[in-house]
């Protein structure tokens, strides 16, 4: 059986399908077989950044690990019976067709509240959450007083995740491994960010989940998507001396997948 890994978050820009693409390319450099589904069926940004890496790839005859990312199947509509809803038959019959042939099936979720991401998370082996270093993104996991101090509940999305924890315990599968990564955070050190770090340590408490450390805001991620590449492709495709910022952003991959501990995965990537 596949391990699932599902990247959600309801709110947009907090680098979803950035850290969906490094996960996927460190976890397929290592030998592991890995699928990928993106659920953002508009937007479709893993999908177009896995598109981009292919065609490089042709056009440069290179050799890379390469991501098969996979399509929803159709499903008959007239198949379905009374109340059934077709997007939970297509995740579904996707799922079926990718576990037993692969290592890892991992899941892009769009930055809104879907039908798709909802049925998605109660999938979840793992399930993690990039989120911006920012009270307006911390707002997505719970709702804080004025002084971002005192946190007076959970949000919709924190509901969302205890509810698909509900559907797995009732249906008798091992519990929800939620990270959630702390993605794009200043490298200076700001009242604002240690409020952050104090409020996520307290959150994680509260309803259960792990921190893991994420990525700066760095320009290279703007510049890796249009070719399809990954930090751990540089060499690969002709930059033998990394500049500073590059090092930095690779140590951050490797503390990452190392705070994730995924099953059978060395976190030396």
């Amino acid at each position: 059986m596949a391990h699932i890994i599902v990247v959600g978050n309801e709110k947009g820009g907090a680098g979803k399908s950035t850290v969906s693409m490094h996960v996927a390319s460190a976890l397929a450099r290592q030998g592991h077989k890995v699928a990928a589904l993106d659920l953002d069926l508009r937007q479709r940004s893993l999908g177009r950044y896995v598109e981009n890496r292919a065609k490089f790839i042709e056009e440069n005859g290179i050799e890379l690990p390469q991501i098969r990312l996979h399509a929803l199947p159709e499903v008959d509509p007239a198949t379905l019976n009374p109340g059934e809803n077709v997007y939970d038959h297509r995740l579904s019959a996707a799922i079926s067709g990718l576990e037993g042939d692969n290592d890892f099936i991992l899941i892009d979720c769009p930055g809104s509240h879907t039908r798709l991401s909802q049925v998605a998370h109660s999938l979840a082996d793992t399930l993690i959450t990039p989120l911006n270093d920012s009270f307006i993104d911390f707002d997505l996991l719970a709702h804080t007083d004025a002084s971002g101090e005192k946190i007076l509940g959970p949000s919709v999305y924190s509901e969302m995740v205890w509810n698909a924890r509900q559907l797995r315990a009732q249906a008798g599968l091992k519990p929800i491994d939620w990270v959630v990564i702390r993605n794009r955070v200043g490298t200076q050190r700001m009242v604002n960010k240690e409020k952050m770090e104090r409020a996520i340590k307290m959150l994680s408490k509260r309803i259960g989940f792990r921190i893991a450390p994420g990525f700066s805001e760095r320009v290279v991620f703007r510049e890796l998507f249009p070719r399809g590449l990954t930090l751990l492709d540089l060499k690969d495709v002709g930059v033998r001396q990394l500049n500073i910022s590059n090092i930095a952003a690779r140590q951050e991959l490797r503390d990452m997948m190392k705070a994730l501990d995924l099953p059978g995965v060395d976190a030396k990537v």
